[in-house]
């Protein structure tokens, strides 16, 4: 009889330690969970007559403005709305979401990796239409930066997977850049370097070259000079059959200021055309001040792609310039 007790208390202990494993293995499952999403895809959720009326459309207005600098209207995130009673499952492991309902006191939440990792959301809470539409226009802009910072790091982790390591970039231009497998050396000079990628119907560039240390200052001639820089070696460094490979003329460029591995730069966004060719598209420039080795360093990506979407084309090349490093 004892023994029959003695191995029934171990039955259970077994069971027990097992039902315990098993439980620890699903939280840590759960809390490790692989985020969902196509890059630039947000999830807006609300119910369906908030969507429909002025809250969905001040939604759109911020989160679907124009992305700056792309020869054709394209958002800045593909929005996915559902309401409240779907937002489970899977639903729920969509990388960046955007809560909005009415409720009985105005608030601003920030969630971070509740359903998955990674994971950014945002609650926003207001007492009726006027109090919800004043809290997404006081927050737009910092919601839409934060996703971005999310959206770059979650490209950048995909293009880590498949990294083509060019090491001239170290020995002659003194840095490196993770670049997808994908892309090749199309034209490689002292210091100079033209990286291309294939794609339907185009391709995707780089051009990293150098500029002596303050030929780009800030002042009122900044986009000027960017411009007249750019259109100079993009006529001598870019073939074409016909015409030159120069900034188009009709729209100014947009410009920025950012920072790049702790170095500051200009960032310019606008159109590069081919001269008398019906040939255009959207090009990011970043001139970075490397103070240390008494230059600027100029990094630039383009995308040429007639009758093609190209804003996750230049997010792409957007995100491979931030992971600059200088060596």
């Amino acid at each position: 009889m004892k023994k029959l007790i003695l191995a029934i208390i171990c039955a259970l202990t077994i069971i027990s330690c097992a039902e315990k494993k098993k439980e620890t293995a699903e939280k840590i499952k759960g809390s490790l969970a692989q985020s969902l999403g196509k890059i630039n895809e947000l999830s807006v959720v609300m119910d369906n007559e908030l969507w429909k009326g002025a809250i969905g459309d001040t939604v759109r207005k911020y989160f679907g403005a124009e992305v700056p600098g792309l020869p054709q209207e394209e958002p800045l995130f593909s929005m996915r709305q559902l309401p409240i009673e779907a937002f489970t499952g899977l639903a729920q492991r969509r990388r960046t979401f955007l809560i909005v309902e009415q409720g009985k006191k105005s608030s601003f939440t920030t969630t971070k990796n509740k359903f998955a990792t990674p994971q950014l959301g945002f609650v926003i809470r207001g007492l009726d239409a006027t109090d919800i539409a004043r809290l997404i226009q006081e927050n737009a802009a910092t919601i839409i930066s934060k996703y971005k910072q999310v959206e770059t790091r979650e490209k950048q982790y995909r293009i880590k997977k498949s990294v083509e390591y060019i090491p001239q970039l170290k020995e002659k231009m003194g840095i490196t850049l993770k670049i997808p497998s994908a892309y090749r050396v199309a034209k490689e000079e002292d210091k100079f370097f033209w990286l291309r990628k294939d794609i339907t119907n185009g391709d995707m560039n780089l051009m990293i070259y150098e500029l002596p240390s303050g030929t780009i200052v800030k002042d009122s001639n900044a986009v000027a000079n960017i411009v007249k820089i750019r259109d100079s070696v993009g006529s001598l460094k870019i073939p074409t059959t016909s015409g030159k490979f120069i900034t188009e003329k009709d729209y100014a460029p947009y410009q920025y200021e950012t920072i790049l591995d702790n170095k500051f730069a200009f960032e310019t966004k606008g159109t590069w055309e081919i001269k008398d060719r019906y040939m255009a598209g959207p090009f990011v420039n970043y001139v970075i001040d490397d103070r240390i080795n008494n230059r600027q360093l100029v990094v630039e990506g383009f995308v040429l792609a007639p009758s093609v979407r190209k804003r996750n084309h230049m997010f792409e090349l957007e995100a491979i310039i931030k992971t600059i490093k200088f060596e």
